[in-house]
C-alpha cells in the first residue's frame, strides 16, 4: 500500500472513530498491565469478566499480594491458563512492589522484567498509558496488515517495525486501537466484513467479499 493510500487509511479511520479505547476495563496503570497479562490467549470479553471480580478484591499491587495465587486463581478461574497466570500476577505485584514502589514503569526494559510481560504487553501498555508510540501486534493486526497490504511481515516482529515506519506520526499514538477493533469486527479472519468496510477501496486484498 502506498502512503498516500496509508493515510487516507488511517483518515477515515480516524474521522469513524477520533478517539479509539482499550475494551479491556482498568481504573489504573496497574491493572491495564494485569488485564493485558490475563489477556494473553483470551477475548477482551472474558477478561473483563474475571477482573471485575479480581480488581474489586485487590484493585492494587499490595492488595493482590495479600489475596495470594490462590485467591487469584479463584477469580481468574474462567480464563485460559488461569493457574500460570495467577503465578505471574502475584510475581508482578511482587516486583512492583520491590522494585517500582508499587507503581507501573515506564520503560521497555522494565516492564519486559515482569512475570508474564513480554514485548506485546509491554506494547499495550507503553501506548495505553504512557502514550509512548508503541505499536503492539497481535493476531488481528498481524491478519489486517497484511491481508490489507498496508505493512506486510512474515512475523509479529517484522510488522510491528513496518507499521512504525509506514503509520503517518499523527496517527501513530492511536494505531494500535484503530487495528485492533478494525481487525475484530470488520476486517475479521474468517468471514471480513468487506461490505462494510470504510476502507474497502484501499484495501489490496483480491480475495474481498461482498
Amino acid at each position: 500500500m502506498k502512503r498516500e493510500a496509508i493515510r487516507a487509511f488511517f483518515h477515515r479511520l480516524h474521522e469513524a472513530n477520533p478517539n479509539p479505547q482499550t475494551e479491556l476495563e482498568y481504573a489504573s496503570p496497574y491493572q491495564l498491565l494485569v488485564a493485558v497479562v490475563l489477556s494473553a490467549q483470551a477475548t477482551d470479553r472474558s477478561v473483563n469478566l474475571a477482573t471485575r471480580k479480581l480488581f474489586a478484591l485487590a484493585p492494587t499491587p499490595e492488595a493482590m499480594v495479600t489475596l495470594g495465587e490462590e485467591g487469584i486463581a479463584e477469580c481468574i478461574k474462567t480464563i485460559g491458563l488461569f493457574r500460570n497466570k495467577a503465578k505471574n500476577t502475584l510475581a508482578l505485584s511482587h516486583l512492583l512492589l520491590e522494585r517500582h514502589g508499587g507503581e507501573v514503569p515506564a520503560t521497555r526494559e522494565a516492564l519486559e522484567a515482569l512475570p508474564g510481560v513480554g514485548r506485546k504487553t509491554a506494547n499495550v501498555v507503553l501506548n495505553t498509558v504512557f502514550r509512548q508510540p508503541a505499536m503492539a501486534v497481535d493476531t488481528h493486526i498481524f491478519r489486517l496488515a497484511n491481508r490489507t497490504g498496508l505493512a506486510p511481515g512474515k512475523d509479529v516482529l517484522e510488522v510491528e517495525k513496518a507499521l512504525l515506519r509506514r503509520v503517518p506520526k499523527d496517527y501513530l499514538l492511536d494505531a494500535h486501537h484503530w487495528l485492533i477493533l478494525h481487525g475484530r469486527y470488520v476486517c475479521t479472519a474468517r468471514k471480513p466484513k468487506c461490505g462494510a468496510c470504510i476502507v474497502r477501496d484501499l484495501c489490496l486484498c483480491r480475495d474481498k467479499t461482498d
